[in-house]
């Protein structure tokens, strides 16, 4: 999912061409020693294109400009914090530079199995594992860590964007349930009482990787921040289909007051309003995750 200040649906296009071709010779270049390894593009997001490098590796480099700041956050900050977090994460293991005609730093991260849980679900036991790991990340960030001015900030400053979506998307598809809007405004009311940690920031199902129903890694980290813990709390709608398996994840997270949970929901009604413009554009696999947490949303907790 791209920066939620787009108002323009679908997919953004490249900025330059990444292809294989592209990564071998960066890696010719650059890491000599892994040139040779087979190279196959498995995804690009809105951001980045994602190669797996060899059987232990992958390549990930920005498609755009606006990803190569975030590469850079994720080579400065992974690193710190992969030791204290109860999951993986693509901590990178090599950096790359701009080189040979490509502008932007990139990053050789360890490969994951698995697969993403918009497509292989989290079992229902998965709630005290995602709300064990958003506790560990949801700690005290350091003065000089990333802010990011779309995600983690108070919800008033998205509410222009959520109008825009909404408007974008009247007539696209079935009217939006008035319980979702009224979760939208119960989160807008909601006071802002918590002090900012680490988050994540993108915490939607096609960043989480499950192997036979366990929730393994969590990757693409580049929109990590100093920030509201709520934004990334919706994940417990985004990513658990079943009540009372968000109550557990709810309960593992901790200390997290009524306001946060209520701003929580208003992250995941945005996300889902986000996605499911998106969605209707180009990518139907996104379009499904916005269906999911909306239905979540409705039935609660």
């Amino acid at each position: 999912m791209t920066r939620a200040s787009q108002t323009a649906s679908g997919t953004p296009p490249a900025e330059i061409e990444v292809d294989a071709a592209l990564v071998r010779r960066l890696l010719r270049d650059q890491h000599p020693d892994l040139a040779d390894l087979p190279i196959v593009h498995v995804a690009s997001g809105w951001d980045n294109a994602i190669f797996r490098l060899g059987e232990h590796l992958a390549v990930r480099l920005p498609r755009r400009a606006v990803g190569a700041r975030l590469i850079e956050h994720e080579q400065r900050w992974l690193p710190l914090l992969k030791d204290r977090l109860p999951l993986a994460i693509p901590a990178p293991v090599r950096a790359g530079v701009a080189h040979g005609g490509y502008p932007w730093p990139w990053s050789i991260t360890p490969w994951f199995e698995g697969e993403t849980a918009d497509l292989a679900p989290p079992n229902d036991d998965q709630g005290e594992v995602l709300g064990g790991f958003l506790a560990a990340l949801h700690q005290p960030a350091p003065d000089d860590a990333p802010r990011n001015p779309f995600r983690g900030v108070p919800l008033a400053e998205r509410a222009q964007v959520f109008d825009a979506r909404l408007a974008n998307l009247a007539g696209k598809t079935d009217p939006i349930d008035k319980r979702i809007l009224v979760l939208w405004a119960d989160a807008l009311a909601a006071p802002n009482d918590a002090a900012p940690t680490w988050i994540q920031g993108d915490p939607h199902p096609r960043n989480v990787l499950t192997v036979d129903g366990r929730i393994t890694a969590i990757i693409d980290w580049g929109d990590m921040a100093r920030g509201d813990r709520a934004s990334d709390l919706a994940a417990v709608w985004m990513l658990l289909p079943k009540a009372e398996t968000r109550r557990r994840a709810m309960a593992a997270c901790g200390a997290v007051s009524d306001a946060t949970w209520r701003r929580a929901r208003g992250w995941a009604v945005l996300y889902g309003l986000t996605l499911l413009d998106a969605g209707l554009v180009d990518d139907p696999r996104m379009t499904a995750i916005a269906r999911a947490t909306f239905a979540s949303l409705t039935e609660g907790p």
